[in-house]
């Protein structure tokens, strides 16, 4: 599957050949399932749902409508395991364009949303005991303080 992603994202293909063919490649997806609802299971979304914060509200008396979060997940993970660019973003298999990914990619770091949805799905991995501890990393620096910056 990374392939077929990395081969999309350099130009091999177009984003309407590439969309209309990417499941029929891929065996282990019944056609007909798009790439976002492979990328964004139900389990990731609920839990994605309890800590994303609320959308601003605002008067709609002109401009589009904002994209849904469901959608910009999708994109956000397709970019993060693909490796293309915001701008290689292939908006008709997602809705959202690459800058407007990229914009609420910024709005939900500056919210933690990341780092409280890791926290929550390590909690729920734990409480299943589906954690393997066997492969966990810590890691340290000490440094010497010096006195008056020298």
């Amino acid at each position: 599957m990374y392939g077929v992603w990395y081969g999309y994202c350099f130009g091999s293909t177009s984003s309407a050949e590439w969309a209309t063919d990417y499941p029929f490649r891929c065996s282990r997806w019944p056609p007909g399932v798009g790439i976002a609802e492979r990328l964004v299971t139900d389990e990731l979304w609920e839990s994605f749902q309890r800590v994303v914060p609320e959308a601003p509200s605002r008067a709609q008396v002109g401009g589009r409508r904002r994209d849904g979060e469901w959608e910009v997940l999708a994109a956000i993970v397709f970019v993060a395991t693909s490796g293309c660019t915001w701008q290689q973003l292939p908006s008709a298999s997602f809705g959202p364009s690459g800058a407007t990914t990229h914009r609420r990619f910024s709005e939900w770091s500056k919210a933690r949303v990341w780092a409280k949805l890791h926290l929550l799905l390590l909690d729920e991995l734990g409480a299943r005991g589906e954690l393997d501890w066997s492969r966990c990393a810590i890691d340290s620096a000490n440094l010497r303080a010096l006195k008056r910056g020298t």
